[in-house]
C-alpha cells in the first residue's frame, strides 16, 4: 500500500495539498485521529492520503438550485444522480471532486453520496445503519486506494467499495447502497427535466470550474498500491460491476462497446438487463421485472481489488 514511485507521490502531495489547502498532517498516518482497537483490515494497510481529518470537507448542509439555473454545467459534465418517486437530484463531479461526501436527503430519507476521485466511484448509501443514523466526513485516509468515510456518532471508519465499517467500534456493521447513475449532466437533465442540482454555494472556497486530479483517469499509474491487481484491462477501463448475494461481475465498458447496448445476463441465479449508453459512457442495471438494481461504475483496478474473485463479462466470440 505505498506510493508508486517517489514522482508520483510528489504529485499526489501537491494535489493533495490544493485540495487541503493547509498544512498536512502526517502523524500516524492521520490514524492516531481514530480508535482503531477493533478492525477487520490489516492496520499497515490504512494509509494517509494526505489531507488529514475533514481536510477534504465533506458537505452537511447542500443546497441545491433548479436544473434551469445550472449554468456552471456543460452537458458533457459527469454528474452522479440520484431519484426517487417525483425528486431527483444531480451531484455534479466538478463539486464531489473537491469534497467526496454529501450527506442529504432524498424524498425525505437521509442519504449519503460518496465519491472517490482516486477509483472513480459514485456511491450512495441510506445513510441508517442498525437502528441508527449516521452522517460522514472524510477521514483522510484510504484502504486500497478508496475512500474511508467516518461517521461523526462514532469514528468508525468505513470503506466506500466494501459498504461497511473496517475499523473502530462499528467494525462489520454493513450499509446499504441506494440506486444512482454515473452519467452526464445532458443525459441526466434529458431524463430529469425538473431536477436539482447540487450549488456550488457549499460555503467552502474551492475552484469549481477546475479539476485538481488533472489527467489522473487517463493515466496507467495509480497513485497508492492496492492488493489485488488484474492486467485483463487497463487499470482506469470503466467498468460496471454488481453484486448479487455475494457473487460480483464486472461488465467492461470496451466489453458493452461490442454489444448493442442491451446486455441480458444472470447472476447467482439472478436475471439482470444490463443497459449501456454509448453516448454518455454510462451503464445502469434492472431485474427481469425492470426494478433498478444497485451497482457500482469504478475504474477496472478498484474493483478488481475489492473483488478479486469477480466473474468478468465476455462478449461471444
Amino acid at each position: 500500500m505505498r506510493p508508486k514511485s517517489f514522482l508520483t507521490w510528489t504529485l499526489a502531495v501537491a494535489l493533495l495539498g490544493s485540495l487541503l489547502g493547509a498544512a498536512f498532517w502526517f502523524s500516524g498516518g492521520g490514524k492516531a485521529s481514530f480508535d482503531l482497537a477493533r478492525h477487520s483490515v490489516p492496520l499497515d494497510q490504512i494509509v494517509s492520503g494526505g489531507p488529514g481529518k475533514d481536510g477534504i470537507p465533506a458537505i452537511l448542509e447542500p443546497t441545491f438550485i433548479h436544473a434551469s439555473e445550472a449554468s456552471f454545467l456543460d452537458p458533457q459534465d459527469r454528474v452522479l444522480g440520484l431519484s426517487k418517486g417525483e425528486e431527483a437530484k444531480a451531484y455534479p463531479l466538478k463539486i464531489l471532486n473537491w469534497h467526496e461526501i454529501v450527506n442529504d436527503n432524498i424524498a425525505g430519507e437521509p442519504v449519503v453520496v460518496t465519491y472517490c476521485p482516486l477509483c472513480g466511484t459514485g456511491i450512495a448509501f441510506d445513510a441508517k445503519a442498525g437502528e441508527k443514523t449516521f452522517t460522514f466526513g472524510v477521514s483522510g485516509l484510504l484502504y486500497q486506494s478508496d475512500l474511508l468515510m467516518y461517521d461523526h456518532q462514532t469514528e468508525s471508519l468505513w470503506s466506500q467499495v466494501s459498504m461497511e465499517a473496517v475499523a473502530g467500534p462499528l467494525t462489520g456493521l454493513k450499509l446499504t447502497p441506494v440506486y444512482l447513475v454515473h452519467t452526464t449532466w445532458g443525459d441526466w437533465r434529458k431524463e430529469h427535466a425538473q431536477t436539482f442540482v447540487l450549488s456550488t454555494n457549499t460555503g467552502y472556497s474551492r475552484d469549481y470550474s477546475s479539476d485538481p486530479y488533472g489527467d489522473y483517469a487517463t493515466r496507467l499509474d495509480l497513485m497508492f498500491d492496492v492488493n489485488n491487481f488484474d492486467p485483463t484491462y487497463l487499470s482506469k477501463e470503466w467498468v460496471l460491476g454488481v453484486e448479487i448475494s455475494g457473487t460480483s461481475k464486472a461488465y467492461a465498458f470496451s466489453e458493452l462497446e461490442k454489444t448493442n447496448g442491451v446486455v441480458i445476463d444472470r447472476v447467482n441465479g439472478r436475471d439482470l438487463r444490463i443497459l449501456y449508453n454509448r453516448e454518455a459512457r454510462s451503464a445502469r442495471v434492472s431485474d427481469a421485472e425492470g426494478n433498478p438494481v444497485p451497482s457500482v461504475m469504478a475504474f477496472w483496478f478498484a474493483w478488481y481489488a475489492f473483488h478479486p474473485d469477480t466473474q468478468v463479462f465476455h462478449t461471444a466470440q
